[in-house]
């Protein structure tokens, strides 16, 4: 069950990527809460579907499409992902890049819930705002 819900994420991941959501989203429960810390402008609880694809969008009008996210390790187990990752963008001329952990809940064969940690939340905040 472990490899099942690596190669869900792992996809995910890859599909976010290539762009492609429709494929992003059936990696994800309808109702899959998504938490991201701090004041930025992308800050907050999402829920379900439809405001999954608003932040999506809004993190890639920021970012003129220049975010991007690579993989450093997962780590599984029956109901839980962990992805240690390198998050970058560009923005108003400025680059960004930041070691982040993502901690995706995993029911059903489904993602459920995300949170991310970000390495340095201050800076994150600076940038994004």
């Amino acid at each position: 069950m472990a490899a099942d819900n690596r190669k869900l994420i792992k996809d995910a991941y890859d599909a976010f990527g290539a762009g492609d959501i429709p494929t992003v989203l059936r990696a994800f429960a309808e109702d899959i809460t998504w938490h991201v810390p701090g004041r930025s402008p992308l800050s907050g609880d999402y829920r379900g579907h439809h405001e999954l694809v608003g932040f999506f969008k809004r993190v890639m009008e920021l970012s003129e499409g220049t975010f991007r996210i690579q993989i450093d390790d997962v780590l599984t187990d029956e109901s839980r992902v962990v992805v240690l990752c390198t998050v970058s963008a560009e923005r108003n001329g400025r680059t960004w890049s930041s070691p982040e952990v993502h901690v995706w809940g995993i029911a059903g064969g489904r993602a459920v819930s995300f949170r991310e940690f970000q390495g340095d939340q201050q800076t994150e905040d600076e940038f994004w705002s």
